[in-house]
């Protein structure tokens, strides 16, 4: 059984649950109790504070679904996506006032991507129902749709593509799609939507050009001379690097660990991870920080980041406040802070996490 349907499978665990009243009401779920003020997680150079209340909307007027991933754009706002399809893209202010809120058409509404084209900014919105990625402006306008890569060759119909995510070089504009629900490619576009190469597909067993789960990508520019793509393979609990031409060169392992996808924030990798894999489903996730070595240096809401031997030491959750459920997406602000959006979390909001270390 792969990811995705172990996915499916969960949330056919939960909503029997929701039946029999186990899971809390939509209305207390969206309710941070103050004490959360007071908690303090992660460890080392990167600890930060629980901001209460965050972002809470009036869930009849904007209600979420599964809150999937967040970016901020040129003016500072927070763009967020949600399966909701009253309303995919939620767009904040940093004090949490929702500024303006479209979409009705985005029923698998997953990864978001934000572009930057001649000073004007696009959205990439992954919908893994629809079997579509659509490029949209910042009001909702479409302007380009990317189906199954049918000129792969590896296709048998469109919905063996389910897309998780996407990447833009900002060099060139080069469209990176990672197929992470579907057959595990990665496909390359050029900024016009004309298809370039694929490489990886599935394999159950660690293979270092395959992947489990591709299920985030981004183009790290942390070596300007030479960009590389770093790519989650989270069912193998680790992250890979590859060329731009999609060439494998390493593989940063992080036992325990079902990373979703890597932000960049300065010389930093900033993930989601939502579950450990030594733990149940329920509730197990955490936020991985790492150095410009790839190396884990701060877990909050997770175990302390322990290397031997100069290798990782399985972790897990340990959140005694039950900060997270399911973190799926990390954003960092220009203030070190960091907004959460979580999958399968009760319809809340985001969680923001303010620097303090």
């Amino acid at each position: 059984m792969n990811e995705h349907q172990s996915r499916r499978n969960f949330l056919k665990t939960s909503t029997l649950a929701m039946g029999t009243g186990l899971i809390a009401n939509t209305a207390l779920a969206n309710k941070i109790p103050k004490k959360m003020d007071e908690v303090i997680i992660g460890h080392n150079s990167h600890k930060y504070k629980v901001v209460a209340g965050w972002g809470v909307l009036d869930a009849d007027k904007n209600p979420v679904n599964d809150c999937h991933e967040m970016v901020e754009d040129a003016k500072g706002r927070l763009i967020m996506c949600t399966n909701e399809t009253k309303n995919n893209i939620l767009i904040y202010d940093k004090s949490g006032k929702l500024l303006e809120a479209w979409g009705t058409t985005y029923p698998g509404a997953h990864g978001l991507t934000i572009s930057n084209e001649g000073g004007e900014q696009f959205l990439f919105i992954c919908d893994n129902a629809r079997h579509q990625v659509i490029k949209t402006d910042l009001k909702g306008r479409e302007v380009m749709k990317l189906e199954y890569p049918k000129e792969t060759g590896v296709y048998e119909s469109p919905n063996r593509f389910v897309p998780t995510e996407t990447a833009v070089n900002p060099a060139n504009g080069d469209i990176y799609v990672a197929d992470g629900y579907g057959s595990q490619y990665i496909t390359q576009y050029d900024n016009k939507g004309r298809y370039i190469r694929h490489f990886g597909g599935y394999s159950k067993e660690y293979a270092d050009e395959k992947f489990d789960t591709c299920h985030g990508i981004l183009v790290d520019t942390r070596d300007k001379k030479n960009p590389t793509l770093l790519i989650t393979d989270r069912s193998h609990t680790c992250m890979k690097r590859f060329t731009l031409d999609g060439k494998f060169l390493a593989v940063y392992h992080l036992p325990g660990t079902f990373v979703c996808r890597p932000v960049l924030h300065g010389d930093y990798i900033f993930a989601a991870a939502y579950r450990s894999s030594d733990q149940s489903w329920n509730n197990s996730g955490y936020i991985q920080v790492m150095d410009k070595n790839m190396k884990v240096i701060s877990t909050p809401g997770g175990s302390e980041p322990i290397y031997k031997d100069g290798k990782l030491q399985r972790q897990h959750k340990d959140d005694p406040n039950q900060v997270f459920m399911h973190p799926h997406d990390v954003w960092v602000d220009s203030d070190e802070n960091i907004y959460v959006p979580q999958w399968s979390s009760k319809k809340t909001y985001p969680i923001k996490l303010e620097r303090i270390a």
